[in-house]
């Protein structure tokens, strides 16, 4: 009574209402939040197994790789042979008589072995393109119907090429001592020089110095016999270039190739218009010999 006098009674019902309404609404918030938990944990869950299988995929992936044969590294060279003389001439030969269309014989030459083949060289190489890279640099022959495949890396290396013609590209003076030519080679004790016309030599000139080799066990210190010995070789090489200098000067060549030791070759490398390695050895005359002989051979890789 005392409630309904005072307006109590309306206000309690009120409040009642908000509770109920408050309990319902809390409800609702924790039914949302129940499943929004179970949305995170769903995603979770499914991001955790995209990761497995994403794991497994890759893993797969690699035991597929290693399981197939890696036929560019496999893939070998049907034969090679060192050319000169008659047996090079008769190569070169057939490559100059080769007849094809427009376009239908590519002459590549690959002057860089760190490089990747052009892509035109890799589509006519096709499955021969892993040993062509290995044989670079090298001059690179083949036609568009795949009867001849072969590459040729010839003592001198033009610059860089590739072209498709009617016919392959064969420059004898890659391949063959054309033309007027003065040819050297020096060792740390031994130097000669020779003057060719197309190959037959019409001048030589060539030396041997007393080079110091061996430390005896008495005598000077290990110190002041390699500064001999290097005073010594200094003057085998002043004298070597003078030399070389002067049967170029009178000759007036159209070029100039120098062999040698690596070590003592440098020194004298600025007068040469093309440098190589040798192991030629013995008296001046026969290591020119040797040299020009070596020099001048042509390496075929059957592709």
């Amino acid at each position: 009574m005392l409630d309904e006098l005072l307006g109590r009674a309306e206000l309690k019902e009120r409040i009642q209402e908000l509770e109920d309404e408050t309990h319902h609404l809390q409800r609702q918030l924790d039914a949302e939040s129940e499943r929004r938990s179970d949305a995170v944990a769903d995603r979770q869950q499914a991001e955790h197994r995209v990761n497995q299988l994403e794991d497994k995929i890759t893993e797969l992936e690699d035991r597929l790789d290693r399981s197939e044969p890696d036929t560019d590294a496999d893939r070998s060279p049907r034969g090679t042979e060192p050319l000169r003389g008659e047996r090079l001439a008769a190569v070169l030969d057939r490559l100059q008589s080769f007849e094809t269309g427009p376009e239908g014989a590519l002459t590549a030459v690959l002057a860089d072995p760190e490089a990747p083949l052009p892509e035109t060289v890799a589509e006519a190489a096709g499955d021969c393109a892993g040993p062509l890279r290995r044989a670079a640099p090298t001059v690179y022959y083949t036609d568009d119907a795949g009867l001849l495949s072969a590459a040729l890396r010839p003592p001198i290396r033009p610059e860089g090429f590739a072209d498709w013609a009617e016919e392959f590209r064969v420059d004898e003076s890659w391949f063959r001592p054309t033309g007027s030519l003065v040819f050297g080679v020096v060792r740390a004790d031994v130097f000669a020089v020779g003057v060719y016309d197309d190959g037959e030599r019409t001048d030589f000139a060539g030396f041997e110095s007393d080079i110091k080799a061996d430390h005896s066990k008495g005598g000077f210190s290990q110190g002041r016999f390699e500064r001999i010995r290097d005073e010594q070789i200094a003057d085998h090489l002043g004298e070597a270039r003078e030399l070389l200098a002067d049967h170029i000067d009178r000759t007036d060549p159209d070029r100039v190739i120098l062999t040698g030791e690596r070590s003592v070759r440098s020194e004298l490398a600025d007068l040469a218009d093309h440098t190589a390695s040798t192991d030629a050895g013995g008296e001046p005359e026969a290591a020119l010999e040797h040299a020009f002989h070596d020099f001048w051979t042509t390496r075929l890789v059957r592709l």
